[in-house]
Parts: C-alpha cells; structure tokens; sequence
C-alpha cells in the first residue's frame, strides 16, 4: 500500500461518529432527533404515530447524507448509524425501531452487505422477542456485482435512495405493514444501479488510501466501500464511461418506448456537479434515443463513500403507483419533496413497555471441574493480550483488507477488541471463563456492526457454552474452545471452509486443536491451533473469494491473503504467547 497520507477535519477519530450526529442535531433540531442508551439511533422529530408502520433504515456511516440524512417526516421514521463502512449493531437497530414502533409493525430497510445482513437479520429477531413485527427488505440494484441470475446476491448502493423513498411514502400514507413490505420490494425490483471510481477514499483511523489507484486509471464496478469493481481500465471520457454505466443497466432493464423512470446520478463524494452534469446529459441522450421518458432526475451527492472521486447512475422503472410513492412530500434534511407535511392533529406515539428476559447464569462455581492449568484470571489475560495485538496490527489488518475488501477490517476489529477490553477490565474477578466470553460477545457486537460483529458475538458464545461445565481449562477444554469459536461463526455466517473468509483460518485451527488434545498440554493445544491458523491463513492466498465483497472479484482476489483469516491467526498467537509466558 501507498504511503501517502490524507487528511480530514476532525477531532479525535474514535469520536467521529458522535460528533457528527450531535452536529446533525444541532443543524437540523426540527426534523430529527437522538433517541436511546447507545446514541446511535437518529429519530423523526415528526412522523412516527400511532398505527402507523415504522421505517428504520440503516448502514455504515461515510455514506452521508445517507443514512440518517433521510430521516425525517413522510421518509424514514429513524436510522440506525453503524461506524465508518460497518453497519450498526442489533442493539443499534433495535433501539431505532422501539423508538418509532406505533404498533403497527416496523420495516427495516438496508444496502445488502453481509454485515448489515446479519445485523439487520439479528435485531429483527431481538425485535420479535419484544413483541415487534419488524420486517427486512435488503437492497440489491447494483448491477456490477452479480448476474441478473444471481440477482438477490447484489449489494445496494445509490438505489436505496428511491427504495427508501417509496416505503417511507407507503407508510406515511397509512398502507399496512404487508402493503409497504410490498412496496419497498416493488421498488427494489425495479431499480438498477452502475458506478464508477476515479480515486480511493481513506478511514478517520488511518488517514491512508484503502487502495491504489494509477493517476490515468478507474475502476468499473466500484462499490460504496472502497471494494474494487468489474476491472480497471484507463479513464475515458464523461460520455464513455455513461455509455459503459447505462449499457449494463439497459441490457437488463426491459424499457420500451413510452416506458418512464426515475434517474439518479449521485457522485461519490469528490466530484463536482459539473462532472455529473455532464455525466446525466449522456443518461437523457441515450434515454431518449430509445423513446423512454424521464419523469424526474435527481444529480448530486445522495449516497457517498467519504472523498472517494467518482459517479454512479440509478434508474428506477415507474408505474402510476410508484410515481405516487415518490412525489409524495417528504422532509429530511437530505431531501425535500413537495410543500412540508402539514402535522397530523392528534397524532402522538404511545411510549410501550418491552418485556426483556434477563440473561443471568447463577453459575454454581462448586460445580465446576477445576483440573487445567488455565485459569479464569489467565484467560482473562488472555483475551487483553488478543485485544492488544489486534491494536498493534490494526493498520496492517487494514490494507490487506483495502487490497480485496473495503479497508476497515483491522479498524473495525480494533473497534470490537477494544470494546471487549473495557468490558473485561470492568468484570468481576469471580467471572469464570463462560461468563467472561458472555461479556466479550455482548460488547464485541455492541461495538461492532460490521459482519465481524455478530460472528465474533456468535463465536464468543458458542466457546463459552463448549467450556460451560468448566472453571479451569485442560488441554481437551482448550481444544474445545477453539471448536467453540469455529461452531459459533459457522452457525452465524454461512461461510464454508475454501470461500476465502476467516473460516479459513478457524477450521484447521480447531482440527489442529483437536488432534493436539491427547498429549495432555493446553499450551501444546493452543500452540497447534496457532500454527493451524497461520497455514490457513497462507492457503488462503491461492483461494478465490466466495464471500463477502471481495467475491464479486474472482480471479482479482487470487494472490491475496484474507484479513479476516489473518486476523484469526493474530488472536491465536496472542493467546498462545500469555500462556507460554
């Protein structure tokens, strides 16, 4: 990776994220507001009611104006806002949708990227316990990063805009909960999205390029992460680029003469509306040489990735009933349409009472086997050191995640570790090794939306409950750990192993672990694990992604090793260094 550093207005990096919500608040106090424990849920100041269905959208923060720009009256009743590139937690989520439920069920809406996906898919079920009906609807119009056939595996990027826009109008108009899940999916399926990079884009923690790029060069393809496209070429003009861009939109998108859409050009965060006027008058040329009518176009920044130089184009295929959802007024601080809705009279939200279950252990300590040399206060330490080393290898984890992904892997891991640290040091000393992985779990996916979030939160869990019968750890407990933490990830990610995820890693480490167990020595144990993960790490360099967003480069991702496999193997060899000392 390059040397070359940014720079960004700014405080302190890890406040980023606050600061900017509570300027948010300040400029706008009419139309949003901050609601619940954890200050990540941005709510309408007017627009959740009684009886009325609940929109929540959400996703990482460096997309602004999205997510929490779209918040507001006859758009999104809240938004839940994750961490730079990482999507916000379930308990982020969850606490957006209680602040707007009206009894009438809530939409969750989100870009499809693995970590929303569980995120969003685990806060939904957090929702159901609570009583809530809270329905998903993912995004997928990026017609770059998967065949019509494979359609439902897209992410979303500029295309939330108008998939947001219909079912926050849909429910602002009193719809059902079923009828605006319907909408929203109308909506989905009728728009595609292309884009365009001229330039990378840097995190707040690292000031540094998540890629490189040549001077003379662009990627088609490129996602809102910083994830590479299709390929890379030289740049080309406006109108040969927008040729390129409406090309794979219009070979899908059946639009005879007469048909009508919606049109977004959206810049990606440094390129200047006279880049993307020049780029919509090619998008009304070539519309219009095949007798299709734009109803109205949009050009500007809707969703951005930080200062990333660089454009994509939306299309939405209109019918009479989404034309209605879409001129429906709105009022956000990102958008408005038509006159600001006038307040309903009466209109109010009850506060409700949620019913959650408390998750005490009532460990009986005397119950458990106490042979092994490792103890709760050595785990304990243990589990600091891992933390640590992913600290110190934050920035290296970052790059060889910018090379294949979107370059906030050792960023985010950092952020969860941290996270874990602070929960530790505040525990109990009485914790045993169950309770302290409860505790990790529990702040790992409080601080960490990203995919990382809920499989180490699963992953944490599941190795506890493997050593639940336990207050010392043996060498065959030590090997059931590990077994624990791959279990954890397996039934929470769906990755399998040779996808080029950190399964890769996980895997041989649990099978050296467990063929390590008969010689008696935790440490011997642990030492194989170790040594399994780092060959797994290095087979990984010779894999083709399967998963994630790195997938969608296929033979571009062979050569590289995964960070999510390397950031295992970091953990491991921390683990093993404490108990060898």
């Amino acid at each position: 990776m390059t040397d070359t550093y940014t720079k960004k207005l700014m405080n302190a990096p890890e406040a980023i994220i606050p600061e900017m919500i509570e300027g948010m608040i300040y400029a706008h106090p009419n139309i949003v507001k901050l609601e619940g424990a954890t200050g990540r849920a941005v709510v309408a100041v007017d627009g959740p009611r009684d009886g009325k269905v609940g929109i929540v959208i959400g996703g990482g923060s460096g997309h602004e104006p999205a997510f929490a720009g779209y918040v507001g009256r006859g758009l999104a009743d809240a938004a839940a806002v994750g961490n730079v590139f990482a999507s916000p937690s379930p308990e982020h989520i969850k606490e957006a949708a209680m602040a707007v439920d009206g009894g009438a069920g809530v939409v969750l809406l989100y870009g499809n990227y693995t970590g929303d996906v569980l995120n969003f898919d685990m806060a939904a079920e957090e929702c159901a316990a609570i009583g809530i009906d809270a329905r998903s609807v993912a995004v997928i119009d990026d017609v770059a990063s998967a065949p019509k056939d494979r359609a439902e595996e897209r992410r979303g990027i500029a295309g939330d805009f108008f998939v947001f826009k219909v079912a926050g109008a849909a429910a602002d108009m009193g719809l059902s909960l079923d009828q605006v899940e319907a909408a929203a999916q109308k909506a989905n399926r009728n728009t595609l999205s292309m884009g365009v990079a001229l330039s990378a884009c840097s995190m707040p923690q690292t000031l540094k390029p998540n890629f490189e790029i040549g001077s003379d060069e662009m990627e088609i393809g490129m996602g809102l992460h910083g994830e590479p496209g299709m390929r890379r070429t030289k740049v080309a003009s406006a109108d040969a680029v927008t040729d390129e861009m409406m090309g794979l939109i219009l070979d899908e998108m059946a639009l005879d003469a007469g048909a009508e859409v919606g049109v977004l050009v959206n810049g990606l965060g440094a390129t200047g509306l006279m880049e993307l006027y020049l780029i919509n008058r090619r998008v009304a040329q070539i519309l219009g040489s095949r007798g299709v009518e734009v109803w109205q176009t949009w050009v500007g920044e809707y969703c951005t990735s930080m200062e990333m130089a660089g454009a994509s184009i939306t299309l939405i295929k209109l019918d009479d009933e989404l034309k209605q959802f879409l001129a429906h007024p709105c009022r956000t601080p990102a958008l408005m349409v038509g006159s600001a809705p006038e307040p309903i009279a009466g209109a109010m939200l009850t506060k409700r009472d949620y019913v959650q279950t408390s998750k005490g252990n009532g460990v009986d300590r005397s119950a458990l086997a106490t042979d092994g040399a490792i103890t709760p206060a050595m785990f304990r330490a243990m589990m600091l050191a891992a933390g640590a080393a992913i600290a110190r290898d934050r920035d290296y984890l970052s790059e060889l995640d910018g090379v294949i992904g979107d370059g906030d892997h050792g960023v985010t891991m950092s952020i969860g570790w941290n996270a874990v640290a602070k929960a530790l040091e505040a525990a109990p000393e009485s914790d045993t090794i169950t309770e302290t992985c409860e505790k990790a779990a529990k702040a790992f996916l409080d601080a960490v939306g990203a995919s990382s979030g809920p499989l180490y939160a699963g992953a944490f869990t599941s190795a506890g409950r493997a050593v639940a019968d336990r207050l010392n750890l043996n060498a065959e407990a030590m090997s059931a750990w590990v077994g624990g933490m791959l279990d954890g990830i397996l039934s929470r990610g769906g990755a399998s192993v040779g996808d080029k995820t950190m399964i890769d890693a996980w895997h041989p480490a649990a099978t050296a672990a467990r063929e390590a167990a008969f010689s008696g020595d935790a440490i011997v144990v642990l030492a194989a694990a170790a040594e399994g993960a780092r060959l797994g790490v290095e087979a990984t360099r010779d894999m083709e992604s399967r998963r994630g967003r790195s997938k969608k480069l296929g033979e571009r991702s062979v050569g590289h090793v995964d960070p999510g496999a390397a950031s295992a193997h970091v953990i491991l060899q921390a683990m093993l260094d404490v108990l060898r000392s």
